[in-house]
């Protein structure tokens, strides 16, 4: 059985000080990156995310318009904005043993992984079962959103998935345990 990681969204933006700054975001990286470090040789294909969106649009009603207020359910402050720095990846993630990166929300919503693809246009389905993977582990930022969204889409199409939980953290906490809770009931293994 070849396994995959799904590394979503470590970005500046979704870790503390950014737009979408998240609690725990910056440990998150720091704990990928010891997982990384420690396990990459275990995986088949370590697939990354980041939001990437345009900077000259509201990218199809993502972004609140000026003189209107955020709903953060599906309109968002203006953040992961392509080329700045609130799109890199946070500087705890080392990324050096990621083999592939998948930008999504390029002019539209998008919150799984799966919605994205590289910079050759490959989508994650097309490389995990290029490469044979049946089995993933996610971990990223943020549980209640981009991380549901991509344990959901990976199980939709067929794989088996592990969340682990000590390297997922959430925008709010009791959402993030009803993410959670939600993904165990789908079929997925909550580590």
């Amino acid at each position: 059985m070849m396994r995959g990681l799904l590394i979503v969204d470590v970005q500046n933006d979704f870790c503390e000080g950014g737009a979408l700054g998240v609690a725990g975001g910056a440990e998150v990286a720091q704990r990928i990156t010891r997982l990384l470090h420690e396990s990459a040789d275990e995986y088949g294909v370590i697939l990354a995310s980041r939001d990437w969106h345009d900077v000259d649009n509201d990218n199809g009603g993502h972004f609140a318009t000026e003189g209107s207020d955020p709903n953060y359910v599906t309109t968002w402050p203006v953040h992961c904005v392509a080329g700045t720095q609130g799109a890199d990846y946070h500087p705890a993630l080392v990324t050096h043993r990621v083999t592939h990166h998948v930008k999504k929300g390029q002019g539209i919503p998008a919150y799984s992984l799966f919605e994205g693809t590289t910079d050759e246009g490959a989508t994650a389905v097309d490389i995990l079962t290029g490469a044979g993977v049946t089995s993933v582990d996610v971990v990223g930022i943020a549980t209640d959103h981009c991380v549901l969204a991509s344990a959901r889409d990976a199980l939709g199409s067929g794989f088996e998935v592990h969340v682990l939980s000590d390297l997922v953290a959430a925008v709010d906490p009791v959402a993030g345990e009803k993410a959670l809770q939600e993904l165990r009931s789908k079929g997925a293994i909550v580590d």
